[in-house]
C-alpha cells in the first residue's frame, strides 16, 4: 500500500539525515590533528620499522671521541681571515685569541707561568713580524721547531709545557704557509688545528 511505502521512505530519509547529523558532529567535535594522526597511523600498518642511528654525543672540545678517564682534553685552531679568530679549547673551557699587542703579552705569559703549566699557543693574522726576536727565542726554548720559519700569514699551532715532558705520540706543533694558489682565503692559508689528550698526572 502506498501509506506503508511512504512511511519507509521516510524512515530512510530520517535514518539518512541522523547520519550526517552524526557525521557533522563527530567533525566538529574530534579535533583535525587527531583524525590526521589515526589516518596516518593507518597507513603505517604493515610496514617495516625505520631504525635511526642516535644522534652522536658532543665530546669535549667537539673531539671525535671522548678522552679516556685521566685526561684532559684540549684544541688550538689557528685563524682562518678575518672573520675567524684563533680559538684555545681546554677541557671544553674556549678562549677566543684576539690580541693587539701579540708579542708583549706572550712574553709575559710564558715567563709568569709556573713550572708545570701547559702551554698552548696559535697564530691569527702575521705572527711573522708582530712576534718580536725575544719572543720568538722563548718559544724556541719550549721546544718549536718552526717558530722561526713563520712566514707571512702563515697558520702555526703549538703545544708546549714548562717544567715537565710531553708525551712523545702527541702532535706538538703544526704549520701551514700562505700559498697564493692554496690559500682558502682571499690572502690566507686555511686554518690548522692541534688536538688531543694530556695525562692529568703530568700536570
Amino acid at each position: 500500500p502506498l501509506s506503508a511505502d511512504l512511511v519507509k521512505l521516510g524512515g530512510l530519509g530520517l535514518t539518512s539525515l541522523a547520519a550526517w547529523y552524526l557525521g557533522y558532529l563527530f567533525a566538529a567535535f574530534i579535533p583535525k590533528e587527531a583524525v590526521t594522526t589515526s589516518f596516518a597511523s593507518l597507513q603505517d600498518i604493515g610496514k617495516k620499522p625505520v631504525l635511526r642511528a642516535p644522534v652522536p654525543k658532543r665530546q669535549k672540545c667537539d673531539h671525535w671521541s671522548p678522552c679516556s678517564p685521566g685526561n684532559y682534553a684540549y684544541r688550538i685552531l689557528s685563524g682562518g681571515g678575518k672573520a675567524k679568530l684563533a680559538k684555545i679549547c681546554f677541557e671544553d673551557e674556549l678562549c677566543v685569541i684576539d690580541s693587539t699587542d701579540n708579542s708583549g703579552e706572550m712574553m709575559t705569559f710564558i715567563k709568569n707561568a709556573p713550572e708545570g703549566s701547559l702551554l698552548l699557543m696559535v697564530t691569527h693574522d702575521d705572527g711573522s713580524t708582530r712576534l718580536k726576536t725575544d719572543t720568538k727565542n722563548l718559544v724556541e726554548e719550549l721546544g718549536s721547531k718552526e717558530i722561526r720559519n713563520i712566514k707571512f700569514r702563515s697558520s702555526w699551532a703549538f703545544i708546549a709545557a714548562k717544567g715537565f715532558k710531553l708525551p712523545d705520540n702527541i702532535q706538538k706543533e703544526k704549520i701551514n704557509h700562505s700559498d697564493k694558489k692554496k690559500n682558502r682565503y682571499n690572502g690566507w692559508p686555511a686554518e690548522i688545528q692541534i688536538e688531543g689528550c694530556i695525562p692529568r698526572n703530568l700536570i
